[in-house]
């Protein structure tokens, strides 16, 4: 898969900003940003359900301006919203959307039978979707995008809903399908999950792509250690200007090579505002610290919500 100088507008609102990225086979990127960052739209324009206003992207070789329904072939899409059949069983929405992509009756009840397995959905196969829970749906809407084995996967946030059981599941399921050649975007907001996969990162804020590369990389050259000290009220000025800090509202952070012996040194200097300090984070190179380091403020983490799994 290949994006070049991709634009998206809205009216006035531009969602993306010249996006170039590439996904090879057999590799997995995760797509990183916070909310409104533009990273759906980016996964439907690659999945040829929205047209760039600027740019190309080719999924498997194929534009997919030029040609939607063959790029479309190529990809498997599993969106945020959910897109299932509430009255049919899981079987028979794998079934339907195995037959939409032109597999054989003995092909479809094979491939069935590897996909609950993979996604755990052996005792849900004779239920009726609107039976599930939000979880067991999400596990099903994601199955369906690797029914008919494609070349291109576009996961966005996967694992919502998902128990730790489940999504341990599905990370070994997509670290399979690149092994098998697959090319993978992967997009979340759950950090963990891309440091599990050790998948490459392009880092999408406000439309741009302010970082890709490999997990490692990005880490070497941007990540930080430090203490993350937070404060009842605005944050004091650092007393310690031996080591860089920044201040942003009610938190001061402070870069520091070994953050746990910093830890009673920085608190010693606070004086009378060690009252107001309400809770001390040790930070270690990261992705989050990655983001830190790039944009000024922490990622906004969110782990899936696994209450309806």
């Amino acid at each position: 898969m290949q994006a070049a100088g991709v634009v998206k507008r809205y009216g006035d609102r531009v969602a993306l900003r010249g996006v170039s990225l590439e996904v090879p086979a057999g590799e997995m990127v995760g797509l990183l940003g916070p909310n409104g960052a533009g990273k759906s739209t980016l996964v439907s324009i690659i999945a040829a359900l929205r047209k760039p206003d600027e740019g190309v992207v080719r999924v498997d070789g194929v534009d997919v301006v030029a040609e939607p329904s063959a790029a479309r072939s190529r990809v498997g899409l599993a969106p945020q919203e959910t897109g299932l059949y509430e009255v049919l069983t899981v079987r028979e929405n794998l079934a339907y959307f195995a037959e939409l992509a032109g597999l054989r009756r003995r092909a479809r009840t094979l491939r069935i039978d590897e996909l609950a397995g993979a996604f755990r959905l052996g005792t849900l196969l004779d239920r009726t979707v609107f039976a599930l829970s939000g979880g067991e749906r999400r596990r099903v809407h994601t199955a369906i995008a690797f029914v008919h084995r494609p070349r291109i996967l576009l996961l966005d946030e996967p694992t919502v809903g998902a128990d730790i059981e489940t999504r341990a599941a599905l990370l070994d399921v997509v670290r399979a399908a690149a092994a098998e050649g697959a090319a993978i975007l992967y997009s979340t907001h759950y950090l963990p999950e891309v440091e599990a996969l050790d998948a490459a990162v392009a880092l999408l804020v406000d439309g741009r792509l302010i970082a890709t590369g490999a997990l490692r990389t990005l880490v070497a050259q941007h990540g930080r250690a430090g203490v993350e000290l937070r404060f009842d009220g605005p944050a004091p000025a650092p007393p310690f200007a031996d080591l860089p800090a920044t201040i942003s509202h009610d938190v001061v952070r402070v870069d520091a090579a070994d953050p746990a012996a910093a830890v009673p040194m920085i608190v010693n200097r606070l004086g009378r505002h060690v009252e107001r300090l309400r809770g001390v984070e040790l930070m270690r190179p990261s992705l989050d610290s990655v983001f830190l380091a790039l944009t000024g403020r922490r990622y906004q983490t969110e782990a899936p919500d696994v209450t309806a799994a």
